[in-house]
């Protein structure tokens, strides 16, 4: 539970960001918000990245995955830390990269990262809102013929159905935060 707690204390004091007045903040989705998640202030941490790295695995060490992974660039901080974590307990879990458009060089994929058709995997994702992002991440994965047994979010905007519009597609979503307990700890 310190980790954890710790974690939400540096997301709410470092990556929480509010703005009282315009111009507000667009998102990823096209939406206006007047706060904002800039979580690569905590995955590009060397203290983050570890603390991410613990708590997502072991959100997720209990599945039969091959692979995490999501889009580039969010979701590859988060991946690449719960890989490290997984092989410092015994175990090979693979990152991948999920790309909006395929490299237009080499091998020009979606996909970039070891992992093979057939292989499960768990999506990760660094905040949610519509949902837009993850579902794509989904999409994606699934065309390259692997299986997501799960979604990660670290943070949950608690907003737009995100969540259940995810859910709808692959049934275990893990969610590390939500916005409703990160705005609360920002505020003392």
């Amino acid at each position: 539970m310190v980790l954890r707690q710790r974690l939400a204390q540096m997301i709410s004091k470092r990556a929480f960001i509010w703005r009282q007045a315009p111009p507000y903040f667009r998102l990823s989705s096209g939406k206006e918000s007047p706060f904002y998640f800039d979580l690569k202030r905590i995955t590009l941490d060397p203290e983050g990245a570890s603390l991410v790295g613990e708590l997502a695995y072991q959100a997720i060490a209990d599945l039969p995955v091959a692979g995490v992974g999501g889009m580039t660039f969010g979701a590859d901080p988060i991946a690449c830390a719960i890989m490290h974590t997984a092989y410092r307990y015994g175990r090979r879990l693979y990152h991948f990269s999920v790309r909006k458009e395929p490299k237009g060089h080499g091998t020009q994929r979606f996909i970039e990262g070891n992992i093979s058709t057939g292989d499960r995997v768990v999506i990760v994702e660094d905040v949610v809102t519509t949902g837009g992002s993850t579902l794509l991440a989904i999409s994606r994965a699934r065309e390259a013929g692997l299986i997501p047994e799960a979604v990660l979010v670290l943070v949950d905007r608690e907003e737009e159905d995100g969540l259940s519009r995810i859910q709808a597609e692959v049934s275990r979503v893990k969610v590390l935060f939500t916005r409703s307990e990160l705005m609360e700890l920002a505020q003392k």
